[in-house]
């Protein structure tokens, strides 16, 4: 399955845009790929539903906001309208947008006499994207952070600008093209005019050629750059999660759209916990007496030590739980539990007078196993084990 677009650069619009922005490139994608106006190119369909889902997710506040901090994993199948009755739901957002004048593709549309450009601009520049891992200690995920990376990126060259050029006088527009950064082409046939657009092989799709270029970015207009980044880690992620630090990557050419800085979670292992999900699991070794008799024992946690009453006649295996001593849910819905698993202790070697003393133990009634007298289910799950 094909890795989905970054949903800003579907629509050709910056990481702060504003809604009349987001709400124009839409409209300007839904006019040109509905498919109604492009009947059996399903290219142009794919385009239209991917267009479509990306709106619906930066024009809702609260899903752009999750996908400004998660990327697509923190939209967990939010993103998108439904497409499993057509295209008529589609029709009613267009409505929306375009008002009452719209009555959708196929039965007529007005839209003011507005016409829109089939061949599009000059080329829009994406940097690429950064990737990066940091180490997170149980303790760290559990309360979240703040961690300073170091990273490496292209920014725009400071003796020229980003323009490529120290002299604008420098910066030509194309022959070619006419600083259009596409070749049209008209060709007439039996059945009409077709028009098609090309990329520019002169000026490589910019519009614009550079004639004396910056000796420092060699016209490239971009130079390498280390610097130190503050992330902000919230609480619950776990390992192998990416979060997304929107326009922190690589910066794009011509002033174009700067990649993201992608942080990738690699959990360290902790030392006595075990991790499941927001769930954590702890062994606690008990001794014979202690198990027979009960005890208090202590019991760490990621937010101190507690106290943890050991009932009398606990058998190894038995697991107790405390609420709220796991970890955070990422998305803040709840927290997890901490459970607890009591292995009774028995040692290897004894003196004589303890094997003396436990041999005259197990002449007891009360020592000897009685399944009917205990927790059925205890030894049912033990049969099981073997």
């Amino acid at each position: 399955m094909a890795e989905k677009r970054d949903y800003y650069e579907v629509l050709g619009v910056s990481r702060n845009a504003t809604d009349e922005e987001i709400k124009k490139a839409y409209r300007k994608k839904a006019i040109q790929y509905h498919p109604d106006k492009n009947p059996g190119d399903k290219e142009a369909e794919e385009k239209f539903k991917e267009a479509a889902e990306a709106y619906d997710v930066l024009s809702n506040k609260e899903k752009r906001a999750k996908y400004d901090q998660f990327g697509h994993a923190g939209l967990d199948g939010q993103a998108g309208p439904d497409f499993s009755g057509g295209f008529s739901n589609l029709n009613d957002i267009l409505r929306d947008l375009f008002g009452g004048g719209f009555s959708g593709f196929g039965g007529g549309f007005g839209f003011g006499g507005e016409s829109q450009r089939q061949g599009g601009g000059q080329r829009v520049y994406r940097g690429r994207d950064i990737r990066v891992r940091v180490n997170l200690t149980l303790e760290e995920i559990a309360k979240g952070a703040e961690k300073d990376i170091q990273i490496e990126r292209n920014i725009p060259c400071p003796d020229c600008n980003g323009k490529g050029a120290r002299n604008s006088a420098d910066i030509k527009p194309c022959p070619s093209c006419n600083g259009t950064g596409q070749i049209k082409r008209v060709v007439n046939s039996f059945f009409g005019q077709s028009v098609t657009y090309s990329t520019c092989q002169q000026c490589n799709g910019e519009g614009k050629i550079v004639t004396n270029p910056c000796r420092t970015c060699s016209g490239t207009g971009l130079v390498r750059h280390k610097e130190t980044v503050r992330v902000k880690i919230p609480a619950g992620v776990e390992d192998g999660m990416q979060l997304t630090m929107r326009g922190q990557g690589h910066c794009a050419k011509n002033n174009g759209i700067n990649g993201d800085l992608l942080i990738v979670i690699n959990e360290i292992a902790h030392p006595e916990f075990k991790r499941d999900g927001n769930n954590l699991t702890y062994t606690k070794f008990i001794s014979v007496p202690e198990a027979i008799t009960g005890a208090t024992v202590e019991i760490p946690c990621l937010d101190g030590r507690y106290n943890v009453k050991v009932d009398p006649g606990t058998q190894s295996g038995t697991v107790i739980r405390l609420k709220g001593k796991g970890l955070p849910s990422v998305n803040g819905y709840g927290t997890g539990d901490m459970y607890v698993k009591f292995i009774v202790w028995i040692p290897k070697k004894v003196s004589k007078e303890e094997r003396d003393l436990i041999q005259k133990l197990a002449a007891s009634a009360n020592f000897k196993p009685d399944p009917s007298k205990e927790d059925k289910s205890f030894f049912d799950r033990l049969r099981n084990m073997f």
